[in-house]
């Protein structure tokens, strides 16, 4: 739960999430909002899957030949592809939401 947390507090330093985080609050417009939550997300998403990517190499390295550890670790593989699916989408929901805003 430590590492966790320490990753996440790792990845809201990167420059470009803290960038769009201190930008949320200074926008003029909506659009300007909606656009800066989108990189915060887009962000957070992409360093999400990382550290899932991450973990899913370390437990299929370690599984030793356990079919239920490579298993575990292909689940993991496969939440991590997932994720990187969600980040890659992100951009264009928010488009769609835009759209729906009206401006």
């Amino acid at each position: 739960m430590l590492w966790t947390g320490g990753c996440l507090g790792a990845s809201l330093m990167v420059p470009g999430i803290a960038e769009a985080a201190t930008l949320l609050a200074a926008a003029k417009s909506l659009n300007e909002v909606i656009g800066n939550l989108r990189n915060v997300i887009v962000g957070l998403l992409v360093g999400l899957a990382t550290l899932f990517a991450t973990i899913g190499g370390v437990r299929y390295m370690l599984a030793s030949g356990d079919p239920a550890e490579v298993e575990g670790a292909k689940k993991t593989l496969r939440y991590a592809a997932i994720g990187y699916g969600v980040a890659v989408l992100a951009p264009v929901l928010v488009t769609m939401l835009q759209k729906v805003v009206g401006s």
